[in-house]
């Protein structure tokens, strides 16, 4: 009885020990059929150090360059408006009418002031030429001489009088005609045809808004401008302020075809802000810029040198939020690397940390690498048609903020398909 259980465990043993090995054989077997990837393309740009200009966004405001409020000289009633709401004027025009009626009197009456004033003058002048002629010939007494003397002088002064009456009211009768003080654009009337105004008054008849070129204000943190100067003073970057150029981005993300002048920042801090106010200057032949128009203004304020910029499309994020990049090495292997992002320049970010000059940094082809993964990398071309597959790779390929899973380790895991997955030259 003990021989036979002892045979038995003999037999289920060497049949164990057989089964293991035609599984591992069977195993063997099926990863020397497994076909092995090739390298994967990539697509890479080379870093490089530029000099690159510091261009800050700022929200601003548009401004007319000159605003007249159209005000009455004279008081009156007006009897006519003129000109065209909304219409743009030149300076001179008339803009409203008021009753010149009183005013011709005035005019009238003064201009007749003035001729008896010139006729007691004319008879002045004539008495004392005579005292004059008797006084050479000792006919007449000094005090008569002097008398007419006085009297002329008198006259002279009356008449001087008269014409300053007339002048006053011809300078009233032409304020009966208000015109526009400037060239511009006129807003809304304020008042109507029947209206009694006063020169005393503190009411506006129109407003005029000189709208070519315009003002954008706008505003920039202190401390930004700050730090700006010190980058300038520690040799960081470089300015030039008469190359400085600032561009208009309108409220609907459209760039403003015209670019202006930077004019002034003030010396002063708005001490409920902490903002620093700028003002640039801009042609609008056009007229699309409106005061009150709300926009952003690109400004360049210098240029920082040794700068390196990826586009933004080879900037991958990682599970805990970390900007990362795949950078090919001299080996042609993947690795990680994780960097410090700026700000964006167009398209492309600028690296702060984590990158130098001459470094590969992957930008297409992101679906089967992993650290460590050989690949066989390319200089991208931004402005190459996609292939006839590009669509179904662009769709498993990670987009820039994706959160990036690390692959397996090592070249032939990265390579090797999925379990239960036929190599791609079987499917």
């Amino acid at each position: 009885m003990e021989t036979t259980m002892r045979m038995n465990r003999l037999i289920l043993t060497a049949a164990a020990a057989s089964l293991a090995i035609l599984a591992g054989c069977q195993k063997q077997e099926e990863q020397q059929a497994a076909p092995a990837y090739p390298p994967a393309q990539v697509a890479v740009v080379t870093t490089k150090a530029e000099e690159l200009p510091i261009i800050n966004e700022l929200p601003g405001r548009i401004a007319a360059t000159r605003v007249a409020e159209v005000r009455p000289r004279v008081s009156g009633i007006v009897v006519e408006r003129v000109f065209e709401q909304g219409s743009v004027v030149k300076q001179g025009d008339v803009l409203y009418r008021i009753d010149p009626a009183p005013f011709q009197v005035q005019v009238d009456s003064a201009a007749a002031t003035l001729a008896r004033a010139k006729a007691v003058q004319l008879q002045a002048r004539q008495t004392a030429d005579r005292q004059e002629q008797l006084r050479k010939a000792n006919a007449a007494s000094l005090q008569a001489y002097d008398d007419a003397i006085a009297q002329l002088a008198q006259a002279d002064a009356d008449v001087a009088g008269a014409r300053a009456g007339l002048a006053t009211a011809q300078l009233n009768l032409q304020y009966a005609s208000v015109t526009a003080p400037i060239s511009g654009r006129i807003g809304r009337a304020l008042i109507t045809e029947g209206a009694l105004v006063s020169a005393n008054s503190t009411e506006n008849l129109a407003t005029i808004q000189q709208l070519d070129p315009v003002y954008a204000d706008f505003t920039q943190p202190a401390t930004d401008l700050i730090r700006l100067r010190k980058a300038l003073q520690d040799g960081q970057m470089m300015t030039d302020k008469n190359e400085a150029t600032v561009q208009l981005i309108l409220d609907d993300g459209t760039p403003y075809d015209k670019k202006g002048k930077l004019l002034f920042s003030e010396a002063a801090v708005d001490e409920t802000t902490g903002q620093i106010t700028l003002r640039g200057e801009f042609p609008n032949p056009d007229g699309d810029l409106l005061p009150g128009m709300y926009v952003r203004v690109q400004v360049q304020q210098g240029v920082e040198k040794n700068a390196i910029a990826v586009p933004q499309q080879a900037v991958q994020r990682n599970a805990g939020g970390q900007s990362l990049v795949y950078v090919v090495t001299a080996e042609n292997k993947v690795e990680f690397r994780t960097i410090m992002l700026g700000r964006t320049i167009g398209n492309r970010w600028l690296v702060a940390s984590g990158l130098k000059p001459d470094e590969k940094v992957i930008v297409e082809g992101f679906q089967k690498i992993g650290p460590g993964a050989p690949v066989v990398p390319a200089e991208w071309d931004p402005n190459a048609k996609p292939a006839g597959d590009a669509p179904a790779a662009a769709a498993a390929e990670p987009k820039a903020g994706d959160v990036v899973k690390p692959a397996a380790e090592g070249a032939d895991k990265a390579a090797a398909p999925a379990e239960g997955e036929k190599p791609a030259e079987q499917k």
